[in-house]
């Protein structure tokens, strides 16, 4: 869900930051007063199209940062982690958006800088807007197949994983039939050039890390007279008469003697022995050190040749030694499969074959799911529409047959919404209802079917309430708040009934600050709640009858949330 939001110079806002709760958030205020610039903020935060103009007049930069909380299992946490975005311990999300003067947009997702890309990815699949006009997944024909099998999600998953297994084994085989059998010039072009490359390679009689050894060698030798001084001075200061360890030596003689006296001096004593023991044994190792340096500036002149040449190498097939040799694997692999085109084309051309009866088989079944869901699904809808009003509205699952099907990622099925909104009418596709009021119905009916399987954790709706009223406006009012049962529903209304039913009542309105209109938004107490609902109903004047109205709008609202509860 949406935890908090916070605005800054913005549009008219000034500065604001809302906190949110689960359940029906509604907002609701005068006719410009700023409720639909909150959900534009919302909009860009997720990765909508940004704008100067909306960076407050005077300001550098417009400010969006919106606070998510997310199950431990949704699906964003692991697209965070292939994004390289750290998941916080306590499953927070927090998404923040800049626009400068200059139109320059700065995108983070938990303090890490993004592209305005992950943040889209990331941010529409924590809120989902939907407007009069923007119905988006819904009215978009190629998110049908993708929503169905939203719903039948339990049910198709371990089919949709064999067929992709089958499906990339398919691509793959497909990729690299396609790419031999390509322009035989080209391939003989490539066949020379990859075998000069190999034989160079292998010409130069490369060792697995012999670049890093050779620079380790060379840094020792082109330093070995330093290297003697101070290693020599080192072992001189230890060893010898009047010399580090004999004075340890002496210490240690004493230390002897001391414990005897007082026991309690045995730890420190030990100790003293220990590091005489170890200094002696490390003047040793410098003495072996000292006497097998190299002083031989023929093995440098080698090693500075040598070094020269695999640096030839790596400026043509890789940074490193072991990049070179892995890339003459792969060529040496090349190599052969253009040598025995003939042979891997036919090898390829039976796996496709057979790969494609496979995904066939899978594909098929897919189907078989697919259309035994829609059935459910439809009905389901069917139910949904009844209980708002328009139950001689059909709708249906329609699966487009077509004679050539191309497997793509999902399958081989193209399916499309199709509704009928009056009776004897045919049907036709849902984005081609034309009705506003009917629209925001049918979206409502799919999103109370749909909204617990697209596992987004807040949804908007802007004025999809639009064109209704009366026992219609009653019966949205329900359905909206019935989507917001265990979830999140943020709702900007001009309809008293949807008001009332509201969990929690944000009222937007105009204020003045330092002489310039600004934006404020005000929760409302349940006093407050009865003028508001009252203003929606009657307008600028509100009467002790349109008092009473509300009153009963918001008792009726009680009532039925406690039915829906039980």
């Amino acid at each position: 869900m949406l935890v908090e939001l916070s605005i800054k110079n913005f549009a008219i806002i000034d500065h604001v930051t809302v906190p949110f709760e689960e359940g029906l958030t509604v907002l609701t205020g005068e006719t410009g007063a700023g409720k639909s610039i909150i959900i534009d903020a919302i909009g860009l935060l997720i990765g909508g199209r940004g704008s100067v103009e909306f960076v407050r007049h005077g300001s550098k930069r417009a400010e969006i940062e919106g606070l998510f909380s997310v199950s431990s299992s949704h699906d964003i946490n692991p697209l965070m982690q292939d994004l390289g975005i750290e998941v916080s311990e306590d499953d927070m999300v927090v998404l923040r958006r800049e626009i400068t003067s200059q139109g320059k947009s700065i995108c983070r997702i938990n303090g890490k800088l993004v592209t305005l890309a992950s943040l889209r990815q990331i941010g529409q699949m924590l809120v989902d807007i939907h407007g009069q006009h923007e119905h988006q997944q819904l009215l978009q024909v190629d998110k049908h197949l993708f929503l169905l099998d939203r719903y039948a999600e339990s049910k198709i998953k371990d089919a949709k994983e064999e067929y992709k297994t089958i499906y990339d084994r398919f691509t793959d085989t497909k990729k690299n039939y396609t790419k031999l059998s390509a322009n035989e010039q080209q391939q003989a072009q490539r066949l020379d050039l990859i075998r000069y490359q190999l034989q160079e390679i292998e010409n130069a009689g490369l060792i697995p890390n012999e670049d890093d050894e050779l620079q380790a060698e060379k840094q020792k030798l082109g330093n070995s007279e330093q290297l003697y001084q101070r290693v020599h001075d080192s072992h001189q200061a230890l060893y010898g008469e009047n010399k580090g360890l004999e004075w340890v030596m002496v210490a240690l003689n004493q230390m002897d003697d001391a414990k005897e006296l007082d026991p309690e001096l045995k730890n420190l004593q030990e100790t003293i022995a220990s590091c005489y023991y170890l200094l002696e044994e490390s003047s040793f190792s410098l003495r072996d050190y000292v006497e097998n340096i190299e002083f031989n500036p023929e093995r440098l002149n080698e090693i500075e040749a040598r070094l020269s040449e695999v640096n030839t190498l790596k400026r043509k097939y890789g940074e490193s030694v072991n990049t070179i040799l892995e890339y003459a694997s792969k060529i040496e692999e090349e190599v052969e499969t253009l040598e025995n085109k003939d042979e891997h084309l036919q090898k390829w051309a039976n796996e496709l074959e057979a790969l494609q009866k496979d995904l066939a088989v899978e594909a098929k079944h897919l189907t078989e799911i697919r259309k035994q869901q829609s059935v459910k699904l439809t009905k389901d809808i069917q139910k949904e529409l009844k209980a708002l009003y328009m139950e001689k509205t059909k709708f249906e699952v329609m699966f487009h047959e077509e004679k050539d099907k191309a497997f793509t990622k999902d399958g081989a099925d193209y399916v499309e919404f199709m509704v009928a909104t009056n009776q004897g009418e045919p049907l036709k596709p849902l984005v081609k209802v034309a009705s506003g009021g009917e629209i925001s119905r049918i979206i409502l009916a799919l999103k109370t079917i749909l909204a617990s399987h697209e596992g987004v954790t807040a949804l908007i709706f802007d004025e999809v309430d639009t064109g209704v009223s009366g026992r219609v406006a009653q019966a949205i009012a329900e359905k909206i708040h019935h989507i917001s049962t265990g979830s999140q529903v943020l709702c900007i209304t001009h309809l008293p009934q949807v008001a009332a039913m509201a969990d929690t009542h944000l009222f937007i309105a105009k204020g003045e600050k330092e002489g310039r209109v600004t934006t404020e938004v005000t929760p409302l107490a349940e006093n407050e709640k009865v003028e508001e609902i009252g203003r929606m109903i009657s307008g600028v004047e509100i009467t002790e009858l349109t008092r009473q109205h509300a009153e009963e709008l918001l008792d009726q609202a009680e009532q039925t949330k406690k039915k829906q509860v039980s």
